[in-house]
């Protein structure tokens, strides 16, 4: 099956033709407001579809076009300008903002030297309520574990006051067996 021509002929009817014709037959639309309505189409579009604006339209994307391909074609020149540092150019700024540029450049370091911290710190973020849950069980553990070492510590502290007690009575229980 061969493919419609774009291009029919002025014989054969298009399908908006023929949907524009029965709206004209029904009397929903009269071929006065249809006039209108393509006088007032080619008013609007004029601007749009004259020569003159086409062309310059044509010339700036063409202009655009051009641009693209010397950035393109410079984009490694580009890149190591970009990346080349630029800390020992002078800046022209006045005398009034030279006070001033010094204590932007101390927060500038200051903030340069803090960067890391900050960036860990925001890291850390999505993690800040696992880590006080996990705080939380080592704060209970920790209490346990003191818990634990104070009684251990008093059991200590009566093992030695019994051991004392002992060692203190081996005597008066030897002088009495000797006395026996």
């Amino acid at each position: 099956m061969a493919a419609a021509s774009p291009w029919k002929s002025a014989s054969e009817p298009s399908a908006a033709g023929v949907f524009l014709n029965h709206l004209v037959t029904s009397g929903i639309v009269t071929e006065k407001n249809l006039e209108i309505e393509l006088l007032e189409l080619e008013k609007d579009t004029a601007d749009i579809v004259h020569p003159s604006f086409l062309a310059e339209k044509c010339h700036s994307l063409q202009s655009m076009n051009n641009h693209l391909e010397a950035v393109l074609k410079e984009k490694r020149s580009l890149r190591q300008r970009l990346l080349k540092p630029m800390c020992q150019e002078n800046l022209p700024i006045e005398a009034v903002y030279h006070r001033s540029m010094v204590h932007l450049m101390e927060l500038a370091v200051t903030f340069i030297e803090k960067l890391e911290t900050h960036i860990e710190t925001i890291r850390n973020i999505p993690r800040v309520d696992a880590n006080l849950k996990k705080m939380s069980q080592a704060l209970a553990k920790m209490d346990i574990l003191v818990t634990e070492t104070e009684q251990l510590a008093e059991n200590i502290l009566k093992w030695r006051e019994q051991q004392r007690e002992i060692s203190l009575s081996i005597p008066r229980i030897l002088a009495e067996e000797n006395h026996l």
